[in-house]
């Protein structure tokens, strides 16, 4: 089994404009640089042989390359069940198509239908019974969040490994939007 999701990867310059908001929210485990990135579909843990299958539809995907602009942040989650803070993906039609079809190359691969509504996000940190007012406080700190556009011409599909520090990825297959 191996735990996969595919993503696009944060640029490192736009990443390091991230990393000073990442402050004044007791018991938040933020995420490294290296691990910024905004799903596309998660996958979850699958069979290698199922892995091989989704790998061979994702390779059918395209539609060109995509201008993102990280806006505003967030929570997910309600008083003592927040989990985690993320900044958000300004609206983007080509971003959603991309979400889109990366779902489609699941289901062909035989996966189930995600039943969540697409959310695009970079998660800053992961929060355990965080104080609600700590959390809000930190939103509004931070939501006049906007970073220049930039530019994405591939997205991957990363596996995910988890440790005694928390989860670390891994590129496993990259794929050009072309």
């Amino acid at each position: 089994m191996i735990r996969l999701f595919a993503a696009i990867a944060i640029p490192e310059e736009v990443g390091a404009a991230l990393l000073p908001r990442q402050d004044r929210l007791p018991g938040a485990r933020w995420r490294p640089l290296e691990a910024f990135h905004i799903t596309l579909r998660f996958i979850g843990d699958v069979p290698e042989n199922l892995a091989g299958d989704l790998d061979a539809e994702l390779t059918t995907v395209g539609g060109g390359p995509l201008e993102l602009t990280l806006a505003g942040v967030g929570a997910f989650g309600e008083g003592a069940d927040i989990h985690a803070v993320w900044a958000g993906v300004e609206e983007n039609e080509g971003l959603k198509r991309l979400a889109r079809a990366c779902e489609i190359a699941a289901r062909r691969a035989g996966l189930k239908a995600e039943t969540r509504a697409y959310k695009p996000h970079v998660t800053l940190a992961y929060l355990r019974r965080p104080d609600p007012a700590e959390v809000a406080a930190w939103i509004q700190a931070n939501n006049l969040l906007r970073t220049e556009p930039f530019r994405i011409t591939s997205f991957g599909l990363y596996s995910s490994w988890r440790s005694d520090q928390g989860s670390w990825y891994r590129l496993e297959r990259e794929y050009p939007l072309y």
